[in-house]
């Protein structure tokens, strides 16, 4: 995406000093913001209405963890998360829960800035319903894929790990949330289903 002011962007922090700071730098770079100043605030919004969402963790009422997780089962929307706390295992399980990038309080908000603009260049199926790597594309709504103008048939667990690789390109992709967002558990079994497609 090119042009920030059509970025719209969910920002969640209760500290409203911080926020306000992010706000005004979010917009005085083209972007329009949203601000909810807690997780019950935040559920009032269409999370999918928003290009990205900025997350913090510590919200009172509704823990920024829950709130990420709702929002997975449905939407792929990149979630930038800000906290606090220098404990890595809440860094690994924000990642796992599907964050896409994590900053750590204090921060300038320039970094934040650079961190928004540099997520929202990478390639997003939902978005666009499809993306190009190189020579492969992918029409996510029409489950279509092509190797320098070639298709190629996959099948629906194929496609769908291949779409989710291609979206989180240059990000790690644990194997846990590919059994999650790819497999079906009541017909196609659990990581030795996936380890047979990924070999394949």
């Amino acid at each position: 995406m090119t042009d920030n002011t059509q970025a719209s962007i969910l920002l969640v922090e209760d500290d409203q000093r911080l926020a306000e700071g992010v706000c005004d730098t979010l917009r005085r770079a083209g972007f329009a913001v949203t601000w909810a100043p807690d997780g019950e605030a935040a559920e009032l919004n269409d999370v999918e209405s928003f290009e990205l969402v900025v997350l913090d963790l510590m919200l009172p009422g509704i823990h920024g963890f829950d709130l990420l997780a709702k929002w997975r089962q449905t939407s792929d929307v990149p979630v930038i998360i800000l906290t606090a706390r220098l404990d890595y295992h809440d860094k690994v399980r924000g990642l796992e829960l599907g964050g896409d990038d994590y900053m750590t309080k204090p921060f300038w908000p320039e970094e934040l800035l650079a961190r928004v603009r540099a997520r929202l260049r990478r390639p997003q199926l939902r978005r666009t319903g499809g993306v190009a790597i190189g020579p492969l594309q992918l029409d996510v709504e029409a489950r279509s894929t092509s190797v320098d103008g070639q298709a190629i048939e996959l099948t629906r667990v194929e496609f769908d790990i291949l779409a989710l690789l291609a979206e989180r390109v240059d990000q790690p992709v644990t194997r846990a949330r590919l059994v999650d967002r790819v497999l079906d558990a009541n017909r196609d079994g659990g990581e030795r289903t996936l380890d047979v497609h990924i070999r394949a």
